[in-house]
């Protein structure tokens, strides 16, 4: 199974996904999830001729075990929790809404300052196409659709270089298309299925998102994307 050099490379890879399928130029909208799904993201806005912005998305980690996520919270106030996880361990309302509250506080702070002042892209009647740069658990994810579900999109595509097939599946459940460009197995882990893996910084989104401000205005092809069958998953090696 490949590996990409890096986000840059594997946002080409998405893009040429997404342009066989009939997304160059349509009347859509590239929503990426930070950080490292903003350089993603900028390379298929750029190659697709697409607005881009960001969705600010935070996961819940599991106190004690912060890697591990019991849930995410984006913009919005739009909150997901894993209560299957939560149940088994078992863990008091209290904590759970700490880590809420500590996670919507770095939220506005990540909001404010990677739009500069700049409002929102509108998304309301849009392909919103969700980016990121791989699928692990999918609570962000999951988290990101459900926030974009209360704005009316026409409809919610998620694009991925890489995915854990099971979350890939589960995800055609709550998307209406799901773009997993590779799913290996093992999986294990994002970070393995990148040469060079290193975190993005606040800094380097704010440029990614002022760059494509300035350089691509919102579509407005009134066209839908064609070759897109609702509510599936496209795996593509």
């Amino acid at each position: 199974m490949m590996r990409f050099a890096d986000r840059v490379e594997a946002g080409k890879f998405v893009a040429e996904k997404l342009a066989v399928r009939g997304y160059r130029g349509a009347d859509a909208v590239i929503l990426a999830l930070p950080r490292g799904g903003i350089p993603v993201g900028f390379e298929v806005a750029n190659r697709l001729g697409l607005p881009l912005d960001v969705l600010v998305v935070r996961k819940l980690g599991f106190p004690g075990h912060e890697e591990f996520a019991m849930g995410a919270i984006a913009s919005g106030g739009t909150i997901f929790l894993d209560t299957e996880v939560i149940q088994r361990a078992a863990l008091p309302k209290q904590a759970i809404d700490s880590v809420v509250a500590r996670e919507e506080q770095e939220l506005q702070r990540r909001d404010r300052a990677y739009r500069d002042g700049r409002p929102r892209i509108p998304v309301q009647g849009k392909t919103v196409i969700l980016v990121d740069d791989g699928l692990a658990t999918g609570s962000t994810m999951r988290a990101a659709i459900k926030a974009l579900r209360k704005e009316s999109p026409r409809s919610i595509v998620v694009a991925v270089p890489v995915g854990a097939e099971e979350t890939c599946l589960m995800l055609k459940a709550e998307a209406d298309e799901v773009i997993c460009a590779t799913t290996p197995d093992p999986f294990q882990a994002v970070g393995l299925w990148y040469k060079d893996f290193t975190q993005t910084t606040d800094e380097e989104v704010r440029d990614y998102l002022r760059r494509a401000h300035e350089s691509q205005p919102i579509s407005t092809n009134p066209a839908p994307p064609t070759g897109k069958d609702t509510g599936k998953i496209s795996s593509l090696g």
